[in-house]
């Protein structure tokens, strides 16, 4: 195993085993569930939006490794950041996990690139990914309990 490679499982593990905003937020402006079906993971995102900006975000569910770490990761990105650039890091890191490379805007989330080797894993990355950008879609459509989405809507 490369020392990449290494970085990479270290990393999933431990968010996987100790991940950082695992609760529900309170108070929040939107709620976004979302699954994936292939292989069962399940979250709950939550946001907190004020004045345009990610004021709060967290996650509840159950899953794999990969997607428990990528809801850590990714609402350790978007926290501070104005609602059009948490969209714009979805699009980055979608990008990134199909292969077109990490965006230094990613931060800590780069470390999930590795995933594009792993193709039946994409999903289960991407899984908080698509529930941040249709909660902060919701959200601006004045809604705090978003539609179910799925991975395999994607």
């Amino acid at each position: 195993m490369g020392f990449l490679d290494q970085v990479y499982r270290d990393a999933v593990l431990e968010h996987a085993r100790s991940p950082r905003n695992r609760g529900e937020l309170d108070p929040y402006s939107v709620r976004q569930e979302g699954v994936n079906p292939s292989c069962g993971d399940e979250l709950v995102l939550y946001l907190r939006v004020e004045g345009g900006e990610v004021a709060g975000a967290s996650f509840t569910g159950h899953g794999c490794a990969i997607s428990q770490a990528s809801a850590s990761l990714m609402t350790q990105a978007v926290r501070g950041l104005r609602v059009d650039e948490a969209k714009l890091l979805v699009e980055r890191f979608k990008d990134m996990v199909h292969g077109r490379g990490a965006h230094p805007s990613l931060g800590d989330a780069a470390v999930l690139e590795g995933v594009s080797k792993l193709h039946a894993r994409v999903k289960c990355a991407t899984l908080a990914w698509i529930a941040l950008d249709a909660g902060l879609d919701a959200e601006a459509a004045g809604k705090t309990e978003a539609e179910q989405i799925s991975v395999d809507q994607e």
